[in-house]
């Protein structure tokens, strides 16, 4: 083994990383899991009582948030946001998430904080009520520095047929309604590094009520237990990732129908203007490129929707028109 441990791979780093990581897989177990961890491919059962299920997948990672991670040598949350990048996709067609799988890249296995990742990664499945049933974690010498590393997931849901959201049932005169984000989310990193390049992330920000690195590295919000109770009474969802609204509204609309959003109602946590003011970005760019404090978006006819959600509000309303949004 020396041969190999002298090429930068130790492969008994990678056994105590998995013997520290089995109590948090533990947390996530479910009815339907049907496997242990370290086999070949995790198994799980389909749930009884389904008259024609339909699978919905859905797979991302983190992007350079990460970075934030490095940088502040915290590594317990991003696992909670490639969780959350996942889940809440495969939650926008109306399906109940029922296990995850991650991969974790790493330049030098240190299984300390390998677990620390998956421990992250653990607590979002608990949150969305999902198995953590497998993973990979592969250690690369030579193409990921010691101390970097990459995450990403992959998440398998499962709706009724007949119940899969479908946007063409959206109408002019729907309500649209805003879910509120825990922040940033994972999106837009590119630009939030590029902006607060050479700012002491430690450095407690009076706006933010905590320092820089800790808004920064704020877990993506998962809504799953939120939304799934109310399902039946939404017509169709968007997650608002990258792109912002001007790319993921649009996707929950059919051909001859708008998302007009009401600016002054969309309720902005400070990180998006201390971001705004900081890099002199434009309003506009922003709504291009963030989520502005809407995690989520949920079109509905029954705008008393919001009286079941927690901070949920109205934003705007589907009117006749070119698919796409109009902010005014």
């Amino acid at each position: 083994m020396n041969s190999y441990k002298n090429s930068g791979v130790d492969v008994q780093a990678g056994y105590d990383a998995v013997a520290l990581m089995r109590r948090h897989v533990e947390r996530t177990k479910i009815p339907g899991v049907f496997s242990d961890l370290g086999g070949f491919g995790g198994m799980f059962t389909l749930p009884e009582g389904m008259h024609s299920p339909v699978l919905v997948s859905g797979t991302d990672g983190v992007g350079t948030k990460l970075k934030i991670a490095f940088a502040l040598g915290r590594h317990d949350t991003v696992g909670i946001d490639c969780v959350a990048m996942c889940v809440n996709d495969v939650l926008c067609s109306g399906a109940k998430p029922l296990f995850f799988l991650d991969y974790v890249a790493v330049g030098k296995n240190i299984p300390e904080r390998v677990a620390s990742i998956v421990s992250g990664v653990a607590e979002g499945c608990v949150q969305a009520e999902c198995a953590l049933i497998g993973g990979e974690t592969a250690e690369m010498p030579g193409f990921y520095p010691e101390d970097e590393y990459d995450i990403a997931g992959f998440c398998v849901g499962v709706a009724e047929r007949d119940k899969i959201l479908d946007p063409s049932n959206v109408k002019a005169g729907d309500a649209i309604i805003a879910l509120p984000s825990s922040g940033l989310h994972s999106n837009g990193f590119s630009l939030v590094r590029k902006v607060f390049a050479g700012h002491d992330l430690n450095a407690y920000v009076q706006e933010l009520g905590r320092t820089l690195g800790e808004e920064l590295l704020t877990p993506t919000k998962i809504y799953v237990r939120e939304v799934l109770p109310v399902i039946s009474r939404v017509k169709s969802i968007a997650h608002i990732t990258g792109g912002g609204f001007y790319e993921n509204i649009p996707r929950a609309l059919p051909e001859g129908v708008c998302a007009k959003i009401e600016r002054d109602a969309v309720r902005t946590p400070a990180v998006f203007d201390v971001l705004m003011r900081t890099g002199n970005i434009e309003r506009d760019e922003m709504y291009h490129v963030f989520n502005m404090g809407v995690g989520m978006i949920l079109i509905t006819d029954d705008a008393s929707l919001v009286k079941s959600l927690n901070g949920a509000y109205v934003i705007g309303e589907i009117v006749k028109g070119e698919r796409g949004i109009i902010l005014c």
